[in-house]
């Protein structure tokens, strides 16, 4: 009599039992591959499939901190990622229009506090913060190529009377959202390709090497400014923290990337010329975009000089800004193309994060937010750059971390929260604290909890 043999464990199951919990985490990222439908990328209370990850997310977080399978906050962290829901809710609570607001408070609460608290929490070593950082790669590549074939195809957003400007599955309602995703999974992908041996194989530092190179296309045919501005910022800044001869040679392969790409191909030569030179004219000859966000920044500190400490209230910009803006405000913005048909997006924010929450929640809910974010950075950079042995050897992820946060900050200097890519912010949050501020104990090959 034959007896069947017992069927062979598969080997990705005992990974899949020690990391499940990171599969809300990747989710939040990946489910940002879905296309949504025409009009839901800004529309307001929309809960988009990566919102409802991302819920998943600290669910499970609060899930496993009930169990005993996470670590305590340390206090540092405790401080910097729960401070701003103070200021939050004395925003909230001193706001004229407490049930606007409250909404406001929902997102802010989830995008600052929740979810980067949950990434702390739940992301236990080097080689899970990896996977969370592989996941920015995969969506920037994806998005990616479907921008480029956008703008081949002349399917993309409309630019200058021609739909070539490459947004990816955001559509023309949120122009910025392609770039943004492509500029984290770039800045991710560089920081892995600068890490020292020791730290990642050579083969995963070659295709990273690829991808960043890769990724230096959609990003160019998204004519994003700001998107390029930050990305060139942290890219630099990465580039002196692995050392003059390693950044040299990064350095060397992007200039020649961007040669055969403009010069040889003409991939958007002229286009991205007069974009490029536009950076140069926001006082001489500036366009409109740059009249309406300028304006715009007026009417963010006029609405504080008049509430200083807690400002208007969340989501309060809109229904004050007509009351401090000058003649020179447009009605909005133009958006078309890749397949929605014409719509002017009304002007909601001052396009700069630090003016809106200076307008909104005044110096408190600015010391909160700002003061939290500038810790995280020093504390990440002094982690980066000590001496320390267990540090070293995970140092790609101290690269993708402070990478992705500079690149944060600084594009918060001309864009802020809003659209389906919002919640990329606060795991990029969660992952800089998991590196500033996470337990030491954190090195690849670290018992689970």
């Amino acid at each position: 009599m034959s007896s069947l043999a017992p069927p062979l464990p598969l080997p990705a199951l005992p990974a899949l039992r020690r990391h499940w919990p990171l599969l809300p985490l990747a989710a939040t990222v990946l489910l940002l591959l879905l296309p949504l439908p025409a009009g839901d990328a800004t529309a307001s209370g929309k809960v988009t499939p990566a919102d409802a990850a991302s819920l998943l997310l600290v669910g499970v977080c609060a899930l496993q901190a009930l169990r005993g399978r996470v670590q305590p906050l340390t206090p540092a962290a405790a401080l910097v990622l729960g401070l701003p829901a103070a200021g939050l809710a004395i925003a909230t609570a001193t706001a004229g229009d407490q049930y606007a607001a409250l909404p406001g408070f929902v997102r802010y609460l989830q995008v600052f506090v929740l979810v980067p608290a949950a990434v702390v929490l739940l992301v236990r070593d080097a080689r899970e913060f990896r996977i969370a950082a592989g996941c920015f790669v995969v969506l920037a590549l994806v998005q990616g190529a479907v921008g480029v074939v956008q703008y081949a195809t002349h399917t993309g957003a409309s630019y200058q009377g021609e739909d070539i400007r490459a947004v990816g599955t955001f559509g023309p309602g949120d122009v910025m959202g392609m770039a943004t995703v492509v500029a984290y999974g770039l800045i991710a992908a560089t920081g892995m390709a600068l890490a020292p041996e020791g730290t990642l194989s050579r083969r995963v530092r070659t295709a990273a090497t690829a991808g960043a190179l890769v990724l230096v296309v959609p990003l160019v045919l998204s004519f994003s400014r700001g998107a390029w501005i930050a990305t060139a910022g942290a890219g630099l800044v990465l580039m002196l923290l692995t050392g003059i001869r390693r950044a040299a040679k990064v350095l060397a392969a992007l200039t020649a990337a961007g040669v055969v790409l403009v010069g040889g191909f003409g991939v958007g030569s002229a286009m991205m010329a007069e974009r490029l030179t536009s950076i140069t004219q926001v006082s001489s000859a500036p366009d409109q975009s740059v009249i309406d966000r300028y304006t715009m920044w007026a009417a963010a500190g006029a609405m504080w000089q008049e509430r200083p400490a807690a400002g208007v209230g969340l989501k309060g910009f809109p229904a004050h800004r007509d009351g401090h803006s000058g003649i020179g405000l447009s009605a909005g913005s133009d958006t078309a193309g890749a397949g929605q048909a014409y719509v002017k997006q009304p002007l909601l924010s001052p396009h700069n994060m630090y003016l809106l929450v200076l307008s909104e929640q005044g110096l408190i809910g600015l010391t909160a937010l700002a003061g939290g974010w500038a810790a995280l950075l020093v504390a990440g950079i002094r982690r980066l750059t000590a001496p320390d042995p267990a540090a070293r050897r995970m140092r790609d992820c101290g690269l993708v971390a402070a990478g992705l946060l500079i690149w944060q900050l600084t594009d918060f200097l001309y864009a802020d929260i809003g659209g389906p890519s919002t919640v990329l912010t606060g795991v990029i949050i969660g992952l800089a604290g998991w590196w500033a501020l996470g337990s030491r104990d954190t090195a690849e090959g670290a018992p689970a909890r």
